[in-house]
């Protein structure tokens, strides 16, 4: 039985991916983008079975409005895929309110509104999956992507706790976690912060850090998701990549250690004998 599918950000990038691989094995797809002129090949190909929808998941009753025209268009919903997002690059002090908002808007909020208003038809039909596109920025932090780290952890913290209120009507929540992949994510995608001097060193070292790290093939993303929506019981979490199997467990037994180091503080805290 086919699955219909809700995916936002499908001009490009793993969007686009996950768009493909769903129609390619005969889903069908609401896809969203700012512009559904990228999609025209993909209804020259597939007609019927996708959906272009314009929107920008900034604005709360648009997002309402397309995942409600989605529903009403193919009777119902089995995947909604929070895939819209951008890289914000600039250290915490580069950065203008406006530049910190937008991403939230964006990488958050977008998330947050497609989510909420997907739940109730999601409920009423007592079944489906929610996708969450996060980053190993999710569960860690680099220097020169604060807010952008602090995006994909606020959406990690919702999603973990909807995960938990949500298992009781069969909706299964799972965030996907990429390392870096060869997308336009640091690209013209991307918005760069004006720079100050003082981070010239700083900018440097990260630029050659990340010019080591193995970029994964975005054109295999698409049957990685098709095998975590399809499984009957998806992790909550899920890299896509190596790069996070190597750098993630080491970074939480540092953190497992320094919280055991400091255990006697914590305990001081609580008002028990330091």
């Amino acid at each position: 039985m086919s699955k219909i599918w809700f995916v936002t950000g499908s001009s490009r990038g793993f969007g686009r991916q996950f768009v493909q691989a769903a129609l390619e094995r005969g889903d069908k797809v609401a896809a969203t983008a700012r512009d559904t002129g990228s999609l025209a090949d993909l209804v020259a190909v597939h007609g019927e079975a996708i959906l272009p929808l314009t929107l920008d998941v900034t604005d709360k009753a648009a997002a309402t409005e397309a995942v409600q025209r989605a529903h009403d268009h193919f009777g119902r919903l089995d995947i909604v895929v929070n895939n819209a997002g951008y890289g914000l690059f600039g250290a915490v002090e580069e950065l203008t309110e406006q530049q910190v908002r937008d991403q939230m808007e964006t990488n958050f909020y977008g998330a947050l509104w497609i989510t909420q208003a997907a739940l109730p038809l999601l409920r009423a039909q007592g079944s489906g999956r929610i996708v969450q596109i996060s980053s190993v920025g999710g569960v860690t932090a680099f220097p020169n992507l604060g807010v952008y780290n602090a995006s994909k952890w606020a959406l990690e913290a919702m999603s973990e706790a909807l995960a938990q209120e949500v298992a009781g009507f069969d909706i299964k929540v799972t965030l996907v976690e990429p390392g870096g992949f060869a997308t336009d994510w640091a690209g013209s995608s991307a918005t760069f912060a004006g720079q100050l001097p003082a981070y010239d060193d700083l900018r440097a070292a990260v630029a050659a850090n990340w010019g080591t790290v193995e970029h994964g093939d975005p054109t295999a993303t698409g049957a990685a998701l098709l095998k975590i929506v399809d499984a009957d019981n998806p992790p909550l979490r899920v890299f896509f990549g190596t790069a996070p199997l190597q750098l993630v467990p080491h970074i939480y037994a540092e953190r497992l250690k320094t919280w055991e180091e400091w255990a006697d503080v914590a305990t001081q805290a609580q008002g028990g004998a330091a």
